[in-house]
């Protein structure tokens, strides 16, 4: 789809593009959806096999019933870390917190599915999240990448009518943001690379 705001510069969706937790209610328009899911679908695969399928929820009411689903997954993992309540949270969770109590206001979810279980088929549609976190950041739009928890995998799939066959790998609310995007606080690049061996600077 050729749409002149994809121009952004690359250098500029990359240094700016940022988890987006905080988002409006305001609505996204289909076509701008549907340009960020193009996006999506151009990423390389495993044997071009485009083992993917891309769920768009936008639905008052699915998105309404999703919520306190997301939101039990949410916790289930932090229970899993020996966290039960929000004191026990570390600083950097509470926006993810936030996230948790919030995701039915988010105006669109895209819930990216594999169409096969195994971490063969869920490695190889990564790269076209990527794609669509870079598409959505050229449109204006925010996003973060989210996963769900095992116990409300059933009722994810009932509720979505999703084939057992396929998995839901990543969970996407998809907003205008609340905030800004970048610039971002990352690691200085010589703490995290090496060359030749670990460890080696240079």
């Amino acid at each position: 789809m050729n749409d002149e705001r994809m121009a952004m510069p690359l250098h500029e969706a990359v240094y700016s593009l940022r988890a987006i937790r905080r988002q409006k209610s305001d609505p996204i328009p289909d076509e701008d959806l549907r340009v960020i899911l193009d996006a999506a679908r151009q990423a390389p695969n495993g044997g071009n096999m485009q083992p993917w399928h891309f769920l768009v929820v936008t639905n008052d009411d699915l998105r309404a019933e999703f919520a306190p689903l997301y939101r039990e997954a949410w916790w289930a993992k932090r229970n899993d870390s020996g966290w039960f309540t929000p004191d026990d949270l570390p600083d950097n969770y509470k926006g993810a917190m936030q996230l948790a109590d919030e995701i039915g206001n988010s105006p669109a979810l895209i819930f990216v599915c594999a169409l096969a279980k195994g971490a063969a088929a869920a490695n190889s549609i990564i790269p076209s999240v990527q794609n669509l976190l870079l598409a959505a950041r050229a449109l204006g739009v925010g996003s973060t990448i989210t996963t769900l928890h095992p116990s409300v995998e059933d009722r994810v799939h009932a509720l979505f009518e999703i084939p057992e066959t396929a998995q839901v790998v990543y969970c996407l609310p998809m907003g205008y943001p609340k905030g800004n995007f970048g610039p971002v606080t990352r690691k200085p690049l010589e703490l995290v690379t090496s060359f030749d061996r670990w460890g080696q600077k240079s």
